[in-house]
């Protein structure tokens, strides 16, 4: 069965169709764990400093403030995306490729032609929007937007290289260099630069300029550390892409991109229209609460796509990755879920101030959302990415875009912030559905298995006892230290209980670091039924 050719899987340049594994099942899966733990650790790391700086800035700025910064941000990631045509990910997709058949010329002719032209395509749309930067205050009826615009219109370039940056890590499966890129440099230097800046009383500029310092550090530290740690591939031949094949890959992802960007920052934009620069403050803050029920998965998506990459001609080896990584995800994400949305208006009581508790209920209605779209190989269609069918992503996505702005429009004027939020959590959950209809057509795999059924009957007496904490503890600085507690405690009693480690997960733990199987023992030795 096959679509028509323009949404075909992207070919894989010169390898023979009986092409072996590169690599055994369970050392991909090795490969997964271990990466995906460093990019954990990383996503804490930024998170934490990203609370911190949204906790300084929204007690040293005032909400509307604030929401100024946060809608011109999501202008400019906006339009970051054709700033870089989705060229990025071309290097995540092609790199391992290249490099898993020692073809070292191609590599660095991948390299160079993204470089080239995403510098060229974000210098000319940095230029667009910085001159635009006054009409398009003038349709949000903020003048104090202009100057914000115009001065984060210099860091396109940045973002650019970045995501660069990033892929070429990705794509080398050496993710602590994406962490010390992503998670350290970059979050240490915006958050003294905006501390600084903030204190000496510069206000929303001081606000916009801790971005910038953060950025254009980081992509100095960056390329150095590149540049550096790349030599092996160093060469003076070069293999080119043929750019129409590079773009047909490319160009559909940034348009994908487009609706990936949109879930959340479109709706910034509809809430600022509709409402006010206040409201899109709470709304940020309960949206940046909920995308953490993305960071296990966010994690493992770096090396999950070049591992699907890598084997995408082995039906049998993609399906396991992809229910190892669901599974994986899932289990993990869980009891997260959980906390987040029995202790929102606790958590966002203390750590903001208790005027922003409003947005407690967006991070329920995300949940769901979020859920689907991690069953469906992830947000942004990392499973469909590395199989290459770029267009087939575009295709599910521009749909999306669509259906998020309909049902927010609708909303946002009848029930305010919340309105959005059910906007992100329907696109998100239609993105999730259409992929896994989209795999189990086209190649015949799906994330359902017993063992997940397990993980998701684990949540249930770990909902039961988080509410009974919320229910009976009213010192809100008691119930957010109890809740997680309780509720991480109840969850691995049940998921021993019921069978939801397997062999091969302690077989891939005792391969990472011991004491993670000595834990996962323990944890599976509760299951009345032994190791399923």
């Amino acid at each position: 069965m096959s679509l028509p050719s323009a949404f075909d899987p992207d070919p894989d340049p010169d390898a023979p169709d009986d092409a072996e594994p590169i690599k055994t099942e369970q050392n991909g899966e090795v490969t997964l764990a271990k990466q995906g733990g460093i990019t954990f650790i990383g996503d804490i790391v930024k998170k934490s400093f990203g609370f911190v700086i949204i906790a300084l800035i929204t007690r040293l700025v005032s909400p509307s403030v604030y929401g100024l910064f946060v809608l011109a941000t999501s202008v400019v990631l906006f339009v970051q995306v054709f700033a870089t045509l989705g060229l990025p990910r071309a290097i995540d997709y092609y790199v391992p490729q290249f490099i898993a058949r020692e073809e070292f010329d191609r590599v660095r002719g991948v390299f160079v032609q993204v470089v080239g032209y995403v510098t060229v395509v974000s210098v000319v749309v940095g230029a667009l929007l910085f001159v635009g930067a006054g009409p398009i205050a003038e349709l949000f009826g903020e003048p104090a937007l202009r100057l914000a615009l115009m001065l984060l219109a210099f860091a396109l370039p940045l973002l650019a290289a970045f995501g660069v940056l990033l892929a070429s890590f990705n794509a080398i499966k050496r993710l602590k260099y994406r962490v010390y890129v992503r998670d350290l440099v970059r979050t240490t230097a915006r958050l003294l630069a905006t501390a600084g800046l903030l204190l000496a009383g510069f206000g929303l500029l001081g606000v916009v300029g801790g971005y910038i310092i953060g950025l254009a550090v980081c992509v100095v530290f960056g390329a150095a550390l590149l540049i550096k740690r790349t030599r092996t591939y160093a060469g003076s031949t070069f293999s080119w892409v043929p750019p129409k094949e590079l773009l047909w890959y490319s160009v559909p992802l940034a348009f994908a991109s487009v609706i990936y960007v949109a879930l959340g920052q479109i709706d910034y934009v509809i809430v600022g229209y509709f409402l006010s620069s206040q409201d899109v403050g709470f709304y940020r803050v309960g949206y940046m609460l909920g995308q953490n029920l993305l960071i296990f998965f966010g994690a493992l998506a770096p090396v999950f796509k070049p591992l699907i990459a890598e084997e995408r001609t082995n039906d049998i080896s993609v399906r396991d990755r992809y229910r190892t990584a669901v599974r994986w995800s899932i289990a993990l994400t869980l009891p997260l879920l959980l906390i987040l949305t029995l202790g929102a208006t606790t958590y966002l009581s203390l750590v903001f101030t208790p005027q922003y508790a409003v947005a407690a209920p967006i991070i329920a209605v995300l949940a769901i959302g979020y859920i689907v779209s991690i069953a469906g190989g992830g947000p942004g269609g990392s499973l469909l990415q590395g199989l290459g069918y770029s267009r087939l992503v575009f295709f599910n996505t521009a749909l999306l875009f669509i259906i998020n702005i309909a049902v927010s429009v609708v909303l946002v004027p009848r029930i305010g912030i919340l309105g959005a939020a059910v906007g992100s959590a329907s696109a998100l959950g239609i993105a999730g559905s259409a992929a896994l209809v989209e795999l189990y057509y086209y190649r015949g795999v799906h994330p359902f298995t017993s063992t997940l059924a397990r993980v998701f009957a684990a949540a249930v007496p770990a909902a039961i006892a988080g509410g009974a904490v919320v229910l009976l503890v009213d010192i809100l600085a008691i119930r957010a230290v109890l809740l997680p507690i309780v509720v991480i405690i109840a969850y691995g009693l049940a998921i021993g209980a019921l069978g939801g480690v397997t062999e091969n997960d302690i077989a891939v733990a005792g391969e990472i670091d011991p004491r993670v199987k000595r834990a996962m023992v323990r944890v599976s030795a509760v299951s009345f039924g032994g190791l399923k």
